[in-house]
């Protein structure tokens, strides 16, 4: 019965993503096919995880977990529902203080039972004018520990216009989720510089950018 809600939710999540936003993906040098991926992308709204979620074939969808906030997905039953039973998410406290388990081991365990992932590396929604807040450590040290995974980088277009911050009700605009050829971490590569190349792998991707 839950998984059946579950998949009613997200059908009906669906639906609505594409009501609102007429989400639809672009795909550049990577084609959307059954192939083990960690999608990485920018943060700008709490509508970032279900447009990724949404544009993926269902094929995809179904292999695809979250890597989400705790502390904002378990608030509430309705929430905690959507995040644990429809997204699947693996779900990370972004308070240190308060965790019991290594966010990194939690992340590879999930890739390690087959499944794809989607992360924001930034470790938190940009509300800054940058078009990317620096990324944390996270994604280098999943590269490291599984750098056969192609890392792919995802550019969600336009939301921080359906969605802007401190808003409950979405604006219907279009939206487009542009997902860009994977990357995979070099041997020896530092950390910093991974990271650089993940970021400027994202920024690449950003519509005027590229067709500068």
């Amino acid at each position: 019965m839950r998984r059946f809600a579950a998949s009613v939710v997200g059908k009906f999540l669906i639906f609505f993503a594409q009501f609102i936003t007429a989400a639809r993906a672009e795909w550049r040098g990577i084609e959307p096919v059954r192939r083990q991926r960690v999608y990485f992308a920018n943060h700008t709204s709490n509508a970032d995880l279900p447009l990724i979620w949404t544009v993926l074939p269902a094929a995809l969808r179904r292999d695809t977990r979250a890597v989400a906030a705790a502390d904002y997905w378990l608030k509430n039953k309705l929430r905690a529902f959507i995040g644990r039973d429809v997204f699947r998410g693996v779900l990370i406290d972004r308070r240190a203080e308060h965790r019991t388990d290594d966010p990194i081991a939690k992340i590879v365990e999930a890739l390690d039972e087959g499944s794809s992932i989607i992360i924001f590396p930034e470790g938190g929604r940009n509300r800054s004018d940058d078009p990317l807040m620096p990324f944390k450590a996270g994604l280098y040290n999943i590269a490291r520990q599984r750098p056969e995974i192609d890392l792919v980088p995802c550019w969600i277009d336009n939301i921080s216009h359906i969605m802007p911050t401190g808003e409950v009700i979405p604006v219907p605009l279009a939206c487009t989720v542009i997902f860009g050829a994977p990357i995979h971490v070099r041997d020896e590569e530092a950390k910093d510089e991974f990271l650089q190349r993940a970021s400027d792998a994202l920024l690449g991707l950003i519509p005027t950018r590229g067709a500068a």
